[in-house]
């Protein structure tokens, strides 16, 4: 039956096994052990919070089991919402990062591979929508255990995965992030389980190389940045986020960075490598470049000349300056600024996206200087970005007219509700992996206590509304998982902030010294080499 996976058919048996309840944090081999300086030694014998181990519990009942071994976790476990659960019952490839970092960091690993497993096994599925398959390569963005009557009549049943790469999905759009994220998980599982021989499989290698080329693809774009429609990430509704938003370029960056670790080298791959090598440096330097703001930035588009033909411009993208949003002068910190929401011709988006600039911190892809900058924006604006509850997808919300045409009066994205500026504790994660990679866990530590205070209270909310985030969201499932698993990743790696390093990347100075126009030979234009360094060097 096209669209459902029978019995695995990956190279390695997965043994059948349940999960075993959560035990203490086990010792990374020293060998292994990253050693991360001056940080403060982590509490020796700590006692779980109550609420610590209602979300262990609430985790442990949300696993989902297929023939006979975990394989994912459901996206939320809402019993007022049985009747309607929608496709929330089912395992999505985003969500389910949190929670394999929190098992991962308590040293179970069993769910994690048979899940990245289980995945690439779908990966290879036929994909269609309307008589049109996509490329090659896509991962689903969710997928559900179903029981499925065998053809011999007999009443039996078995087992079968039933992958959704965006057909049923609202909007039926492509999940663009969950390939991004596959790689991300994959070479975290390496690392911290030091198994490293699943990421060496034939198959393995063959998946990671299938999302490389689908991202690499030639196409008409000019830019190295990936080029997508809206609602193809977390933000999975119509909120103008289309063209190259911030998020997918950050885990576009970070996946090239993993992949290029975990691909082995030999002939086959050298073609490959040589690509990713060369879209790194070019898409650093442009993220770096046009997608950063701070009060300086903001002077120079008040004074952009528009209109320039030529190959030297200062506004490449001839960007109107009547297009700073009214809010921002006020808003931008003297010291700090942050990576916008989206560059394209004739537009550029000034919102502000946690989940992109966290990521851009973490996966090194802003400058020390860039990254230091944005937790100053956010300690700066913490009311505005936590509030009572952490932490914005996006400020400020749409609103007015803005939000009838951008949105297309979505009634589910209203002022300061869902992806229009609404608070995601799963945020909570990536924050905290961004601020101990800066040496500033006290600022994660912060947030983590505003949201300790009310979401084993609130029954752990999708998502709260207001602009300050007081009231659960208006459609929010409870019992959310990846709320949950955000919370408990986060505690986590504030325990054990030497972890950290092995979910992030470092500064790559070879990228820098290696960066290169996509036009580099052309005899009428110039490397952008001098403006990386300078870039570097800030």
């Amino acid at each position: 039956m096209q669209g459902l996976a029978g019995k695995p058919l990956v190279i390695e048996r997965i043994e059948p096994g349940t999960l075993p309840e959560p035990a203490a944090v086990p010792a990374v081999e020293k060998d292994r052990e990253p050693q991360v300086q001056g940080k403060e030694e982590v509490e020796k014998g700590r006692t779980e919070s109550e609420e610590e181990k209602e979300a262990w519990r609430l985790l442990m009942k949300s696993v989902v089991s297929y023939h006979g071994s975990p394989v994912g976790t459901v996206a939320a476990d809402d019993p007022a919402t049985v009747g309607h659960m929608l496709n929330y019952d089912q395992v999505f490839l985003r969500d389910f990062v949190p929670s394999a970092l929190a098992f991962l960091l308590k040293g179970e690993t069993e769910i994690v591979k048979n899940f990245l497993l289980h995945t690439l096994q779908l990966q290879s599925w036929e994909k269609t929508v309307d008589c049109y398959s996509p490329g090659q390569g896509l991962m689903p963005a969710s997928f559900k255990v179903r029981n499925m009557p065998l053809a011999d009549g007999n009443e039996a049943y078995e087992e079968v995965l039933d992958p959704d790469f965006g057909e049923s999905a609202i909007g039926r759009v492509a999940p663009v992030d969950s390939g991004l994220w596959w790689i991300i998980l994959l070479r975290a599982y390496g690392k911290i389980s030091g198994d490293y021989a699943l990421q060496e499989r034939v198959d393995v290698q063959t998946g990671i190389k299938l999302i490389l080329n689908l991202c690499l693809t030639d196409g008409f774009d000019m830019f190295p940045t990936l080029l997508v429609t809206d609602g193809s990430c977390m933000i999975d509704r119509r909120m103008g986020i289309h063209g190259h938003p911030l998020e997918i370029q950050a885990l576009f960056y970070s996946a090239l960075r993993c992949a290029r670790e975990m691909i082995i080298p030999n002939e086959g791959s050298k073609n490959l490598i040589r690509a990713v090598n060369n879209r790194l440096s070019a898409l650093s330097f442009h993220i770096r470049e046009y997608y950063w703001l701070d009060m300086k930035k903001v002077n120079e588009i008040y004074r952009y000349k528009t209109e320039e033909y030529s190959y030297d411009a200062a506004n490449k993208f001839n960007i109107y300056p009547e297009q700073i949003p009214s809010w921002l002068g006020n808003w931008i910190p003297d010291k700090g600024g942050y990576l916008i929401g989206n560059v394209q011709p004739a537009h550029m988006d000034f919102r502000f996206f946690l989940l992109g600039n966290a990521w851009a911190i973490a996966s090194s892809l802003t400058t020390p200087w860039q990254a230091e900058g944005i937790l100053n924006l956010i300690e700066d604006k913490w009311d505005d970005i936590v509030g009572h509850m952490p932490l914005k997808i996006c400020y400020p919300a749409l609103e007015f007219d803005e939000w009838r045409i951008i949105t297309g009066s979505d009634p589910k994205n209203t002022p300061w509700s869902y992806h229009n500026g609404g608070s995601w504790p799963t945020l909570l994660w990536q924050f905290t992996l961004a601020c101990i990679k800066m040496g500033r866990p006290e600022l994660a530590r912060k947030a983590v206590m505003v949201a300790e205070k009310r979401l084993a209270k609130d029954k752990w909310p999708e998502y709260y509304d207001t602009r300050s985030g007081r009231f659960i969201g208006k459609q929010s499932r409870l019992y959310q998982t990846w709320t949950i698993a955000g919370y408990l990743t986060s505690k986590l790696l504030l325990e054990r902030p030497e972890m950290a390093s092995i979910l992030t990347c470092e500064e790559d100075l070879e990228l820098l010294e290696g960066c290169s126009c996509s036009l580099k030979r052309s005899a009428r234009s110039r490397c952008s080499r001098p403006a990386a360094k300078s870039q570097l060097l800030t």
